[in-house]
């Protein structure tokens, strides 16, 4: 089963069981994915979480519920999970600017989420130029924060960490540090060993570098792996994040690979990062 064909059968477990609790385990399991790929990979090709689709979609169909039936404020927030109605209305009106009772007298425009439906986009014009490469383990050297991938934590806090790292100098001194034989500075995206339990992921900024590790920064080994290496070029962060879309929803479905499940790599060089003719890489390690 491809990646695009795991996702969307999950999204179809998804909708049958909106009215029940359901976990990201149960719904990786059901396409036998490992958690933290399958969540990183649904991200990536819906820019959301898998939580935020499961809750907007919930209150999607709560505000249905609402115009269309009699039925009570409290049975349908107990109906989506919601532990009490004060909790569902807070999210109600966070997604549709209106509270349960407002939208049952259509008091304002409500906000719907469709279901998805993931396809395959063929573009032939736009041909993905990649490596596969055999190397070693090898020492990456820097800062590393760890977030929650359930609620979506890490969409928002690595490009805040990235500013961290650049308002204090770091990112100088890594590409001071940088040694090793990948060049440049890296985003490293690494599932914590506790994930299935905690839903956790390591993110680190640092960089390939084989000597001592200066006393503010920290390592971590990366294993040795065959490797993906695609070009991307242009500005950031629009090119990357078109490269990433890029090879789960084409690159992935039409080559007889899939993740590996350990570390992956964003690398970046000292060019201007709004340079449309900014060259990076994303690494990812293959089986």
């Amino acid at each position: 089963m491809s990646w695009i064909e795991s996702i969307q059968k999950a999204i179809n477990y998804i909708e049958e069981h909106l009215q029940e609790t359901i976990t990201i385990e149960q719904i990786a399991n059901e396409v036998n994915a490992s958690v933290f790929h399958f969540q990183r990979t649904f991200s990536i090709l819906t820019d959301m979480s898998i939580a935020d689709y499961i809750r907007r979609r919930r209150l999607t169909l709560a505000a249905q519920e609402l115009i269309n039936t009699d039925i009570k404020v409290i049975d349908l927030a107990f109906q989506y999970g919601y532990d009490s109605p004060e909790a569902f209305t807070k999210a109600f009106r966070k997604q549709h600017n209106v509270t349960p009772s407002e939208a049952r007298k259509q008091q304002g425009p409500l906000q719907s989420y469709n279901r998805l439906v993931i396809q395959v986009s063929l573009k032939g014009a736009e041909p993905m130029k990649y490596n596969i490469v055999e190397k070693e383990k090898f020492q990456v050297v820097g800062m590393k924060r760890t977030y929650n991938c359930q609620n979506g934590e890490n969409l928002q806090g690595i490009p805040l960490f990235w500013d961290e790292v650049n308002r204090q100098g770091i990112d100088e001194q890594l590409f001071a540090l940088n040694d090793g034989q990948i060049k440049g500075v890296l985003g490293v995206c690494v599932p914590d060993e506790n994930y299935k339990e905690n839903n956790l992921m390591d993110y680190w900024i640092g960089t390939d570098h084989i000597g001592d590790v200066p006393e503010n920064l920290f390592a971590m080994e990366v294993p040795a792996s065959k490797w993906v290496v695609f070009e991307v070029h242009g500005p950031m962060p629009d090119a990357m994040q078109n490269a990433w879309k890029q090879i789960f929803s084409e690159w992935f479905p039409s080559n007889p690979y899939e993740p590996a499940g350990t570390a992956e790599l964003e690398v970046y060089t000292e060019e201007d990062p709004s340079s449309e003719n900014l060259y990076s890489e994303i690494w990812i390690p293959i089986k």
